[in-house]
């Protein structure tokens, strides 16, 4: 018989300690530990009608339990085995837990009435959206899981946490805020749920006595004064959530005013008491080390694993430029994390996978950009690949293209990137992740892209040379583009002498010189197309709130309302007939885009011959809307650039026509295609695919997926 984890065996100690019997033996699983509630109720049962009080504080690697005896002393343990005194206390703890033993992880403690109702409350409830027939598969709810840590740290009250990927309903959802009555209520909305945080914002304000309110995530950020003048009592993090947290709930306790909590967007005078509802404050944000930001609690990793999710972590955040799309404010400069927590976090995640075998062992580091600046950013990407491969798994990140070549650097940097890529994969790269949205020279100065159309191209040719599974991002249209643009991006996008066979018998100094010779790329070539390793094809340009391109739109009166649920403000394009083909690509797009999902989702939790059918199967889709992008392109070029009713009529019933035979001949080849995938996949993953593959055949007509959402929905 195994012996139970040492954390449990503590766990049963401090029980006995407090003077309990358990009735049974420490717990047969460490899930519990990832619970704070549950792990909660486990003590009370154990120690029903034998202690008095049971309080859970403390992130996963240093949890805490507080036990009250009979006579009103406290037993506190330490669950990681580490002395109470090794621990950062916070300041309010300092007269209200005085501990016999800091020198111990086990002591007894004198706490007071007032710490007893800091360790109680306030009641934090995290929760967050998600429209699961648009992102069928689940990921691992990173953004709450990280604000639920610096939540736990505090040791103010409890936290816990309701992900709508995870099988509730939005009325489940609103239910349990209804029945738990949180004291705070934290709400993670990303693009696409505005309609879910309006809804549900309108049923909690609903109540006779509603809580404090906090929403976050990426479309809040774009969204803040929209949700404000709809929710005057409202408070938006307009940043990374995990300093705002912390300093909320000490404003809970009226430790701070509000205008002491950091990165907070709210209306109002923060101070006299005085309502200007015209009037919006954000509090000052503060310097933090993102080391401790990017870890997050797991208690929703087994639920997530349960619903075919995948595993998602963070080793840095901020990016190193400034994308003109991309609006940079509530992201900031990029900052990497260090790597002491990665060990333990890691063995905590092996515990997790090793009770889902069916789980591919990869880890998504969802980094804007892996390997960030500085003398020791190789150092550092080497260090982190290690620490992952050593344990055992394989992981994929995201980076910028200049990470693989720079104009600016010499041959010697480029050899050593070279040697660095190579290494990467070698401990455990499974892919990596390129922003290159472009090969036409033009548009990426347009993006502020700071790269050129050469420098991606060689940078394609020098990933793959090395063995580097990729992937990219692309974006094929933009309101200003021009059609000869338009025309260059199809050209790019369908070169076949990107791709390169890999080359693991040369050195790492003779594929840097090999990828800019001519002979060299047409002998290594693959035949491959380079939109194959493009992630999702057809994509328009989004015009971000606040970003720069969209303020280059605005002033080329291009601009018009604003759309709440993807943050952006919605756009004419300066060539009327691009825009009409951005319009029916984006259909095209949404018309398969919850299968698309389906089929990436299955290839990130797969290994093997499977993923690899996944991946053709992909494929498929991707040829389709290559061939769409030159239809579009050629009925585009048949009508005059000056605007006609008449003409914009022809040109949208003849790509109606072009599109509806693509889509004919594209079920044709997909039923083969499924057919074929499904013997290759077990059980479960084969029932989710088949029953996305029949919605995806049963739909009709040319709906957007987010098609009306004005400012005054």
């Amino acid at each position: 018989m195994e012996h139970p984890p040492e954390p449990l065996t503590r766990l049963v100690t401090a029980v006995r300690l407090a003077g309990a019997s358990p009735a049974a033996g420490p717990p047969d699983h460490s899930e519990l530990l990832l619970d704070p509630l549950g792990l909660r109720s486990w003590v009370e049962r154990q120690c029903a009608g034998e202690v008095k009080r049971v309080r859970v504080a403390g992130a996963l690697d240093r949890r805490l339990v507080f036990i009250e005896r009979t006579e009103g002393r406290w037993v506190v343990a330490d669950l990681s085995g580490q002395p109470h005194g090794s621990r950062a206390w916070p300041a309010w703890t300092r007269d209200t837990v005085v501990l016999d033993e800091p020198a111990s992880w086990l002591s007894l403690a004198d706490v007071d009435e007032p710490g007893v109702e800091r360790l109680s409350r306030p009641g934090v409830l995290l929760a967050a959206l998600y429209h699961p027939e648009t992102f069928p598969l689940p990921r691992f709810p990173l953004g709450i899981s990280t604000v639920a840590r610096a939540a736990r740290e505090t040791l103010l009250g409890t936290v816990s946490l309701a992900d709508m990927q995870l099988g509730l309903t939005f009325d489940g959802l609103a239910a349990r805020i209804e029945a738990d009555r949180p004291d705070v209520l934290g709400v993670s909305a990303t693009f696409g749920q505005y309609d879910l945080l309006v809804q549900l914002l309108e049923s909690v304000y609903a109540q006779d006595d509603p809580p404090l309110v906090i929403v976050g995530g990426s479309l809040t950020a774009r969204v803040e004064r929209v949700l404000l003048d709809r929710f005057p009592s409202l408070l938006v993090a307009r940043a990374s959530g995990e300093p705002t947290i912390s300093a909320l709930l000490a404003h809970w306790h009226g430790d701070r005013t509000l205008d002491e909590v950091p990165g907070l967007g709210y209306v109002g005078a923060p101070r006299g008491g005085g309502l200007a509802v015209g009037r919006r404050r954000t509090a000052k944000p503060v310097t933090r080390d993102v080391t401790a930001d990017v870890v997050p609690e797991l208690d929703l990793l087994p639920t997530t694993f349960t619903h075919h999710g995948v595993a998602q972590l963070e080793t840095s955040r901020g990016c190193t430029s400034y994308c003109s799309f991309c609006p940079r404010d509530h992201k900031g400069s990029w900052a990497g994390a260090g790597t002491g927590q990665l060990p333990w976090l890691l063995g905590e995640l092996t515990a997790v996978f090793d009770r889902y075998p069916q789980v591919s062992r990869t880890v998504y580091l969802v980094d804007e950009e892996f390997l960030g600046r500085g003398p020791d950013a190789t150092g550092r990407a080497l260090e982190l690949a290690s620490l992952l491969h050593q344990a055992g798994f394989g992981w994929e990140s995201s980076c910028r293209v200049d990470q693989v070549v720079d104009p600016d650097r010499g041959l010697g940097w480029h050899v050593e990137r070279a040697e660095m890529w190579r290494a990467l994969v070698a401990r455990g790269l499974r892919r990596m992740l390129f922003g290159v949205e472009s090969g036409v020279d033009s548009i990426l100065g347009r993006f502020a892209k700071n790269t050129t159309g050469e420098q991606n191209l060689l940078a394609v040719r020098t990933l793959s040379a090395l063995g580097v599974s990729t992937r990219f991002t692309y974006i094929t249209f933009d309101p200003l583009m021009t059609l000869n643009e338009l025309k260059a991006t199809h050209a790019f996008q369908g070169r076949t002498d990107l791709l390169l066979a890999p080359q693991p018998d040369l050195s790492p100094a003779e594929v840097v010189h090999g990828v800019r010779d001519v002979q060299f790329v047409a002998t290594a070539g693959t035949g491959q197309p380079f939109y194959q390793a493009i992630s999702y094809l057809l994509v328009s340009m989004e015009c971000l709130i606040g970003a720069a391109y969209t303020r280059r739109v605005q002033h080329a009166g291009l601009a018009g309302v604003v759309t709440p649920s993807m943050g952006r403000v919605e756009a004419r394009y300066a060539d009327w007939r691009i825009g009409a083909a951005a319009g029916w690509a984006q259909r095209w797009v949404d018309r398969h885009f919850a299968l698309d999902y389906t089929f990436k989702s299955l290839e990130k939790v797969l290994d093997g011959d499977p993923r690899c059918l996944v991946r053709e199967a992909r494929g498929v889709l991707k040829d389709a809307s290559y061939a769409v992008l030159g239809e579009l392109i050629t009925e585009v070029d048949t009508q005059p650039l000056c605007h006609d009713p008449a003409a914009e009529a022809v040109l949208g019933a003849r790509i109606w026509q072009r599109v509806e035979k693509r889509l004919a001949l594209l079920r044709g080849v997909l039923a083969t295609t499924v057919h074929d995938l499904l013997l290759a996949l077990d059980r479960e993953h084969a029932e989710l695919l088949t029953a996305e593959y029949r919605r995806w055949s049963a739909a009709s007509g040319w709906m957007l997926i987010n098609a009306a959402d004005s400012c005054a929905s």
